[in-house]
């Protein structure tokens, strides 16, 4: 997403040199939407993998409707048309993670989930997601077809997941992608109390309240204990907050977004970074004290689940 023009200008050659460079680091799952940039992402990740589609597990999603912002559509036909425009725009045959973006509240989660299973079928879709649903939603999706991961927000900053979602998708088998585990560049150290945003930065607009100009001292303030915990394992606050994350489950996949390979040589190298029981300790109270929403609309904040089949 940052590649895209959500946090400042949009970039492609350095956008598909980030991609590059992580895959020469390791890094195989690539996530992206198609209402990234209205497009942009999904054909800038297609010209990076032109020729490299086999190191690739590819991961788009839908839902979110282009051109309409707060407009959800799970509707089977939706499903089928988007799917189509994003194999165009990635250049493929096959989509391997295909996620429905948000829960439509209109739409009966099996009808949405039915439609992908088709397209599974059809060998377009290689595994279903889902992306900010709730438990019974999981629940029900699950029903109607295997559910191969679901995507969330969750960091050292924000933890609702675990009330009840981590649970639900253990007891389902069903694998956690963190989306924002760096709390849009807080936990990252690219974010201090007097940062700045440039013109068109969605932080600067106000989308993440968090991380906008009424809290973000506040919630900067927080990140202290992480960077005091880095310099000990000679390690940077980014690698610690991954590595806090990549400890909750064996099956949490944290997916940091960036658009700089500096950024990426720096993620990768979380798995390396060992927190104590103290570590764990100090980090754990931090999302207590976290100041303001994730978003600015409360529609954006998942709150209700899709409505039952007709009878």
């Amino acid at each position: 997403m940052p590649m895209s023009g959500s946090y400042g200008d949009a970039v492609d050659d350095d956008g598909i040199a980030t991609i590059h460079r992580a895959l020469e680091l390791g890094v195989t799952l690539l996530d992206t939407a198609d209402v990234y940039g209205t497009g942009h992402n999904e054909e800038l990740v297609g010209r990076a993998i032109r020729d490299r589609r086999d190191e690739v597990v590819l991961a788009t999603k839908f839902g979110n409707v282009m051109g309409s912002p707060g407009t959800i559509n799970g509707r089977p036909e939706y499903v089928r048309e988007a799917c189509e425009a994003s194999l165009r725009r990635l250049g493929v045959d096959t989509i391997d993670l295909y996620q429905q973006h948000r829960v439509d509240p209109e739409v009966p989660i099996e009808e949405t989930v039915g439609a992908l299973s088709e397209l599974v079928d059809q060998g377009k879709v290689r595994w279903i997601g889902l992306s900010e649903a709730l438990a019974p939603d999981l629940r029900r999706a699950a029903a109607v077809h295997p559910i191969t991961s679901v995507q969330s927000e969750y960091s050292l900053l924000e933890r609702g997941v675990e009330a009840e979602v981590l649970d639900t998708c253990e007891e389902l088998g069903i694998g956690f992608l963190p989306f924002s585990p760096l709390s849009r560049g807080l936990l990252g150290g690219s974010l201090t109390a007097d940062s700045t945003f440039d013109e068109g930065d969605w932080r600067a607009a106000g989308r993440f309240p968090r991380v906008g100009p009424e809290h973000l001292a506040a919630n900067a303030q927080l990140t202290a204990a992480v960077h005091e915990i880095a310099e000990a394992h000679g390690a940077t606050p980014a690698q610690v907050a991954l590595a806090w994350l990549l400890g909750r489950r064996a099956w949490v996949v944290p997916i940091p977004g960036t658009k700089r390979p500096k950024y990426i040589e720096d993620n990768v190298g979380a798995p390396d970074v060992t927190l104590s029981a103290g570590d764990e300790e100090r980090l754990e109270t931090l999302a207590a004290s976290v100041e303001g929403a994730r978003y600015e609309s409360e529609a954006r904040t998942p709150t209700w689940v899709s409505p039952p089949l007709p009878s």
